[in-house]
């Protein structure tokens, strides 16, 4: 784990009975002390998104918010009689990115749903190498950020790089500042009551402050809108931490 990991993260994963080993913040760092991990012990590496059994298994999150909105509209369609019945569907989901594996794994639940899939990441320091590579046509291969999402302070890995792009089946990529994220969180936990840590309000910070994000679904949807599936992710955020971002 990086060595600015939350304490209340590294605390948890000791309490499952790991044995944590540190390394530095940066990708690069962190997989040259797993492989030196790898050839002291002889470990297996399980990556943490450049793989297909991760991306597949992320991407479940993808057809549970499918399930869920379909008993919404069930219930909506019961409620139809009274007029108090609304919506028609899941039009598209926005999650955030760091890795990749989960935001290709959602793209390719809703793979010939129509349902369209979008990505968020932070913009501080280049932590939006994702929206940067689909600009340039090129994965960007290392990231070095601070970003207060730390848990999207990686590049785009291969595997989800080749759904993102080379199949096509993310439409865009927004990224949203510092000062954006943190007001997406508060608004989250004071209004939602909901704990999650600053990655996770990455995509709601791109709903609610990205003009582009904003003009687009404007212009796609129509007076109508959209239904649009909000992904949350994470939630390894100490008091500490929040007290820093909001704090005095």
């Amino acid at each position: 784990m990086p060595e600015i990991s939350p304490a209340g993260k590294v605390a948890a994963t000791k309490g499952y009975g790991a044995n944590v080993v540190f390394s530095g913040s940066t990708s690069v760092e962190r997989e040259a002390v797993a492989a030196r991990v790898m050839a002291e012990t002889g470990a297996t590496l399980v990556p943490p998104y450049d793989h297909p059994d991760i991306v597949l298994g992320q991407g479940t999150l993808g057809l549970e918010l499918q399930d869920q909105v379909a008993e919404l509209m069930a219930e909506g369609k019961k409620e139809e009689k009274d007029g108090r019945g609304r919506g028609k569907g899941l039009d598209a989901i926005i999650a955030p990115c760091g890795g990749g594996g989960m935001l290709s794994g959602v793209a390719l639940s809703c793979e010939g749903t129509g349902i369209r899939v979008f990505g968020a990441e932070p913009s501080f320091q280049g932590a939006d190498d994702c929206r940067r590579g689909l600009a340039a046509g090129k994965r960007v291969e290392s990231v070095s950020t601070l970003t207060i999402a730390d848990g999207l302070r990686t590049p785009v890995g291969a595997i989800p790089w080749s759904i993102i792009h080379d199949r096509g089946l993310v439409r865009a990529m927004y990224a949203v500042t510092e000062a954006q994220i943190a007001a997406a969180l508060r608004l989250v936990l004071e209004r939602m009551k909901v704990v999650v840590e600053p990655s996770a309000a990455v995509p709601l910070a791109v709903v609610l402050f990205n003009e582009e994000f904003r003009a687009m679904v404007e212009r796609e949807a129509g007076p109508e809108g959209w239904d649009l599936g909000v992904v949350f992710s994470g939630g390894n955020v100490g008091l500490d931490k929040l007290g820093a971002l909001f704090g005095s």
